[in-house]
């Protein structure tokens, strides 16, 4: 068995290829089962964020997994192998193992060290679990790895002042702008990212903030944290008007298709009205086509980079913290996969004692004769557990604690030998 991670990030993926192979989470279950019912994949796990999809898988080949996995996503994603695989990344064990720590440490984001990974990969984990993907070995390395996002985020100082991809949207367009004070501002959505969104702005001077929202419950959730006075509540069919009064527009919805075109503003927009739409969503909330308008400019997450890029120099040092943290974590993982091997040895060592204990433990209470009562019975069982357990314990200790791999495939061989163990059969 073989741990393999096969996925594209914002670092091999433009926003236009991640878009498409990007998977809400309604239809992760069925994306799990149909991974799953590939012969060579035996455990999967998606992990899809607006910056990154990441199947991590459990296979039987390692290379036939990769194929299978590359095949599901083409047809995922209705682009071609060839032009698909120039934009994946594919990492085997060590390396794979490694890389999930990273990740749900906030050291391969975009934004270094930003905390909202952390959740994004616990969902992961969760919803693995739920729907059948996530089985005893990706069970522990998503376990492993949270414990190391935790530890990254309290015994490091990288989380501290970490921004996200909201703040940088909001650094970008206060660059654009100059001043939120006079600026009418409107938010497409009412999630986390909208929330760190308000934040940011109402922290940079923003008095006029709208949400518009499908549902007014949320937004109005929001609205009561930060003041209603400064923030004001919508809904969904009032988005067009709302923009047409605005200056700038965030969008941060989880819709798979874009709600903002050029058709529309042009319904709504004075031909010289200017406005600035930063879309922070993938899949796009926002058409390429809104840029043919003379006076309206689009961002998307790819155009971040500039902005997060002034404070990742003095963020990278904060990371080599975390590094000597992760590694221990990787260590951890790597003594209990390595533990495993030990299994069908330890499993195979028991069961035959355990086969000697009940023939042996039958034939005492027939000579014993009939009169022998249920409750000397019982005590007879627990003595004859009790002994074979305490006699195997220690042989179990020490063989799964063998952390070098020649010395303890050797005190396999010799307990096989030693007890006459048949483990080809056993498996």
């Amino acid at each position: 068995m073989n741990i393999v991670v096969v996925g594209l990030s914002h670092k091999t993926a433009p926003v236009e290829v991640r878009e498409k192979l990007s998977i809400p989470e309604p239809q992760l279950e069925s994306a799990i089962a149909q991974l799953l019912n590939y012969p060579h994949i035996e455990e999967v796990a998606i992990l899809s964020t607006c910056n990154r999809l990441e199947i991590y898988i459990v296979a039987h080949e390692t290379e036939l997994g990769i194929r299978e996995v590359t095949q599901f996503l083409a047809d995922y994603s209705k682009l071609p192998v060839p032009a698909l695989r120039s934009h994946l990344f594919m990492l085997l064990h060590q390396d794979a193992v490694m890389h999930i720590m990273r990740v749900a440490g906030g050291l391969d984001s975009l934004v270094l060290g930003e905390g909202q990974i952390l959740a994004q990969v616990k969902n992961t984990h969760k919803l693995g679990q739920q729907y059948g993907g996530i089985k005893t070995i990706l069970n522990r390395l998503f376990k492993q790895a949270l414990t190391a996002g935790k530890r990254v985020r309290t015994e490091t100082s990288i989380g501290t002042g970490a921004v996200s991809i909201s703040s940088a949207a909001v650094e970008l367009a206060q660059m654009k702008i100059q001043s939120f004070a006079s600026c009418r501002v409107t938010i497409l959505g009412a999630g986390k990212m909208s929330r760190l969104l308000v934040q940011h702005l109402v922290s940079k001077g923003a008095t006029q903030i709208s949400i518009v929202n499908r549902s007014l419950g949320r937004a109005q959730e929001l609205a009561k944290q930060f003041g209603e006075e400064l923030v004001k509540c919508h809904l969904l069919p009032e988005m067009m008007t709302v923009i047409a009064e605005s200056h700038i527009v965030f969008t941060s919805t989880s819709a798979t298709e874009p709600i903002l075109d050029r058709g529309k503003l042009e319904m709504v927009l004075e031909p010289s009205q200017p406005l600035m739409l930063f879309d922070i969503s993938v899949p796009r909330n926002v058409h390429t086509d809104v840029n043919e308008l003379e006076h309206v400019k689009a961002f998307n997450v790819d155009d971040l980079k500039a902005v997060v890029a002034q404070n990742q120099e003095s963020r990278r040092k904060m990371a080599q913290e975390a590094e000597g943290l992760l590694d221990e974590e990787v260590a951890a993982f790597d003594l209990w996969w390595r533990s495993l091997e030990t299994v069908t040895t330890i499993s195979c060592l028991r069961n035959k004692i355990e086969t000697i204990r009940e023939q042996e433990l039958e034939k005492a209470l027939s000579r014993l004769g009939s009169d022998f009562g249920d409750k000397q019975q019982e005590v007879i069982e627990a003595l004859t557990r009790g002994i074979v357990n305490k006699i195997l314990h220690d042989p179990m200790v020490q063989l799964r604690a063998q952390q070098d791999v020649e010395a303890r495939r050797h005190c396999m061989q010799t307990l096989q030998t030693l007890f006459n163990l048949d483990v080809e059969q056993a498996v």
